[in-house]
């Protein structure tokens, strides 16, 4: 099928939807590792078209840039995120409207200075095609673990074990909490994380979370 959906494409006829899988949760929390073992393994061609992919293509002085962590630390460029996320899920929808399927790993938050809704705009975007929401949740205690591994040496500044940036990711990332699928990479590891998510796709009904989010906006 997916053979064939590339034909399609080549000969101009009009491909079926590519599949979206959009991960959502803190930084070390795992994504990553999920997105590689998804385009490893599953079926068809999957494009990488998350926040780390879109920082790399940020000029340095824009930086942090669509990957702003929660706090309003960055008011000169924070008005710049919703537009790079505007630009990075109407790239997603092109990708899946050619018929490529996409998967994203991503940290969603509405702790800026100025919140900025960019979830809900996020979501209408994608309108009318195949998304299935993931959230990627992880302990507090096993982030640390894993920033710590990685020579992350930062302490807050009232000297705690658990640096504020960090919980703020963690209390502000999964807000709203409606998901279509949630997976714990401390239980999981990153190949049955993707078998979770493979499974529901094949077997469950289809995807309602982008629906739900945008029934509780207030436009």
């Amino acid at each position: 099928m997916h053979i064939l959906r590339m034909r399609g494409l080549i000969m101009g006829q009009t491909p079926e939807l590519g599949q979206i899988i959009i991960l959502n949760g803190t930084p070390r929390s795992g994504k990553s590792s999920i997105v590689a073992v998804i385009q490893e393994t599953f079926d068809g061609l999957w494009m990488n078209l998350g926040v780390d992919r879109f920082m790399q293509m940020t000029p340095a002085r824009y930086l942090p840039g669509i990957g702003l962590r929660p706090g309003g630390e960055r008011q000169d460029i924070e008005a710049l995120v919703p537009i790079l996320y505007s630009a990075m899920y109407e790239s997603i929808a092109a990708h899946s409207r050619l018929g490529l399927n996409v998967v994203v790993d991503v940290g969603h938050h509405d702790a800026y200075a100025t919140k900025r809704g960019i979830l809900v705009d996020s979501v209408r975007r994608l309108n009318g095609l195949p998304v299935l929401f993931v959230g990627v949740r992880c302990p507090i205690e096993i982030i640390m673990e894993r920033r710590q591994k990685t020579g992350w040496n930062v302490v807050s500044e009232d000297d705690s074990s658990v640096p504020r940036p960090v919980q703020l990711w963690q209390s502000e990332v999964h807000i709203p909490g409606i998901y279509d699928l949630e997976v714990d990479t401390s239980l999981l590891s990153p190949a049955a994380c993707a078998e979770v998510i493979r499974q529901h796709l094949t077997n469950s009904p289809a995807p309602s979370a982008f629906q739900r989010l945008v029934a509780l906006s207030p436009n």
